[in-house]
């Protein structure tokens, strides 16, 4: 990572307007790249797993309509893809797992990385709510955080009652050709 990209990840948000685009294009893209997992999932008849990610899906939809309510009539900025605040790659939770991803995934699986994109989710608003210089926006950042807490804390109830019914991963049966 480039110096300037450093600098542009760790310098504070500073307005409402700047936050809410933010976490606009974060729940954006959490519905879109779940949406992609469950097509994928649908793909290779992993139905379970599939259902799984609709369902976060629906949850990243359903916060992006609030996102969307709360930003009615305040001017959001224009920011370009390379110019975002975030502490990684891309959005909290569109990079996060990805060499975990297969379409023989189980539902653990499928719910441990829909647990660390929930995590880095709350971690990016947390970060908000303790940096930005506005009152407006660490208050706001404050209760997203909180609601991403929840998220995390609801996939972990999700764990637990996954471990209960724990069945093997069935042998596949047609592995990736690899090349190398």
């Amino acid at each position: 990572m480039s110096t300037a990209t450093n600098a542009r990840a760790t310098a504070p948000i500073v307005s409402i307007g700047e936050f809410l685009v933010h976490a606009l294009e974060l729940e954006h893209e959490s519905v879109e790249r779940y949406e992609e997992l469950a097509q994928s999932m649908e793909a290779h008849n992993n139905l379970k797993v599939a259902e799984l990610f609709r369902r976060m899906a629906a949850m990243s939809e359903a916060h992006a309509q609030e996102v969307q309510r709360r930003a009615a009539g305040i001017q959001l900025p224009q920011i370009p893809p390379w110019d975002f605040k975030w502490h990684c790659p891309g959005s909290p939770e569109m990079d996060c797992g990805q060499s975990r991803i297969g379409y023989m995934m189980t539902a653990i699986e499928a719910l441990e990385v829909a647990q660390l994109n929930e995590a880095r989710s709350r971690d990016f608003y947390a970060w908000v709510a303790k940096d930005c210089p506005d009152p407006l926006v660490r208050k706001l950042a404050t209760e997203m955080a909180a609601e991403e807490e929840e998220h995390v804390q609801l996939i972990d109830n999700w764990l637990c009652k996954a471990a209960e019914h724990l069945h093997p991963q069935p042998e596949d049966l047609d592995p990736p050709n690899i090349q190398g």
